[in-house]
């Protein structure tokens, strides 16, 4: 009996055990077809976004001014159509636009050389009247490339301004970005030019400001001191006011006109205490008269304040 009763017993164990393993198989097996119908779902979906990808809604995303929108479906489209003109200028344009709204300078390099690779390879196959355009916008990424790298390319930006403007393109900003890209290469007289092109289309201080270093850079005193009274009598910008006197300063030192030169180095200092260039001109002044303790003290006074300051820390180490 006893026997008999362990054998049901594990008879009973075996098919509870098979029961169980049928039902696992079958759950397994419902799991799968469930994972794999999602997967299908997923890719579908994917596509039939990625088909609702269109020149239409990326220019649709343009005229909204959604950059990120264009960035992200120019991506996608271009995937599959990587020479697309239309798709590779609004893609290229989009990179510049986003590029220039960033301050993280690693996104900001980022995406001013994605817009560069996409612009330069938009104009192999532009039209006659879209390559000026490219031209133009090429020639401001390579401009703001220029600020945030230790490299040159303010040669590369002067080359494609000049061709948009030979090709018939006109923006009022291109004579300043010229300016600014010849004074970076310290083609003085070329950016002189340039920047006096760009007051008669908008006068700014910055501008004035702007001449008025080029013309010192070429040792035009006089002509660097015009637009520096301009500024200095006429702005409401008190930051572009204090380096238009410290700029004067500078221009009294070299001709020793020491009285005047710590006038505009005291009015810098009432505006702002922490000016270490004034501090610096100061010490400049004294020197000249041969009171170095007095000019060290400002120098050092300088680089209290700025503690890389270059002029105070040469004359310091003399």
């Amino acid at each position: 009996m006893k026997n008999k009763a362990k054998n049901e017993q594990i008879k009973t164990f075996a098919k509870r055990k098979n029961h169980i393993l049928r039902n696992t198989i079958i759950v397994s097996g419902i799991l799968l077809f469930i994972a794999a119908i999602a997967s299908l779902g997923i890719f579908l979906f994917q596509s039939y976004n990625k088909n609702k990808i269109t020149i239409k809604t990326i220019k649709q995303s343009w005229e909204k001014s959604d950059y990120e929108g264009v960035y992200e479906q120019g991506k996608v489209f271009l995937q599959d159509k990587p020479y697309n003109n239309t798709a590779l200028t609004y893609y290229g344009y989009a990179c510049f636009y986003l590029a220039v709204s960033q301050i993280d300078t690693y996104k900001v390099q980022e995406y001013l050389d994605e817009s560069i690779n996409n612009l330069r390879l938009a104009m192999y196959d532009a039209s006659k009247s879209l390559l000026p355009q490219l031209q133009y916008m090429l020639g401001k990424a390579y401009f703001y490339k220029n600020t945030i790298t230790t490299y040159y390319y303010a040669d590369l930006a002067i080359k494609y301004l000049n061709l948009a403007r030979e090709n018939g393109y006109y923006a009022d900003d291109i004579a300043e970005y010229l300016g600014l890209s010849y004074a970076s290469l310290g083609m003085t007289y070329e950016s002189i030019s340039a920047f006096t092109e760009a007051l008669l289309v908008r006068e700014s201080d910055f501008l004035l400001l702007s001449i008025a270093e080029q013309y010192y850079k070429a040792g035009e005193t006089g002509a660097a001191s015009q637009y520096l009274f301009r500024i200095i009598n006429n702005s409401s910008n008190d930051e572009i006011i204090l380096k238009s006197r410290l700029l004067l300063g500078n221009i009294y030192i070299d001709t020793d006109d020491l009285q005047n030169a710590l006038e505009q180095f005291n009015a810098v200092l009432a505006k702002d205490e922490n000016s270490a260039d004034a501090h610096y001109g100061i010490g400049l002044i004294y020197e000249k008269q041969e009171n170095l303790v007095a000019a060290r003290a400002e120098w050092r006074k300088a680089r209290k304040i700025q503690p890389n300051h270059s002029g105070a820390l040469k004359k310091l180490s003399e």
